[in-house]
């Protein structure tokens, strides 16, 4: 068996599996099976979603730095992946605000999403990710060609709106999102980096 046949038909179905894992706790400790939803279980399925959205948000942008620091190409097998599994939970934390917290009251919902700031951000981010999903396919890279990597570069706008959506949230005890925001401005300072190292190679050879 190859390496890709390997990553393919054994590692991708373990990562996914072990991936869901935070989800089905979830649903385990609803009915005290695993363990419980504390003292407010609504608040805390939502921030269960919201806090794995971010971590696999932020591990999808880790795929590209960690490809090139290790040399391990086959780590973009699995960047897609990731991604639809962020959107997933993303979505999951949305689903959970908008049935559990606010009961599908669409006056409601549509009156905090236009009027609470940290709100308006979290759906901004989910529609990039959706738009992001929607084109995933090898089909849709196809189609849209360089549009396709001009969208997908909003993976880092959705890494930002997802850290400031929660830090937002949480007001006062920012010690978690600060973690988060530490690791994505690392992520960008690579990303940053590479583009200026790019620049100076190519004004080099052009001199």
């Amino acid at each position: 068996m190859n390496t890709l046949t390997q990553i393919r038909f054994v590692w991708k179905p373990i990562v996914l599996l072990l991936s869901l894992v935070p989800a089905v706790l979830v649903a385990t400790d609803t009915f005290d099976i695993t363990g419980s939803l504390g003292a407010n279980p609504v608040e805390e399925i939502q921030d269960r979603f919201g806090n794995w959205g971010l971590r696999f948000i932020l591990i999808t942008l880790a795929v590209t730095p960690l490809r090139r620091i290790t040399g391990w190409n086959w780590l973009t097998r699995f960047r897609r992946m990731f991604g639809l599994i962020a959107f997933f939970y993303v979505v999951m934390h949305f689903l959970a605000w908008m049935i559990l917290d606010q009961g599908v009251l669409w006056s409601a919902i549509v009156e905090d999403i236009a009027e609470r700031p940290f709100i308006t951000l979290g759906f901004t981010a989910l529609l990039i990710l959706t738009a992001m999903a929607i084109t995933s396919t090898n089909a849709m890279r196809r189609r849209l060609g360089k549009r396709w990597q001009q969208l997908h570069y909003g993976a880092y706008v959705v890494g930002v709106l997802g850290v400031w959506h929660y830090w937002w949230q949480v007001k006062k005890d920012i010690q978690e999102p600060l973690i988060y925001a530490a690791i994505l401005g690392v992520l960008l300072g690579v990303r940053l980096w590479k583009r200026y190292a790019s620049a100076q190679r190519i004004r080099i050879d052009r001199v």
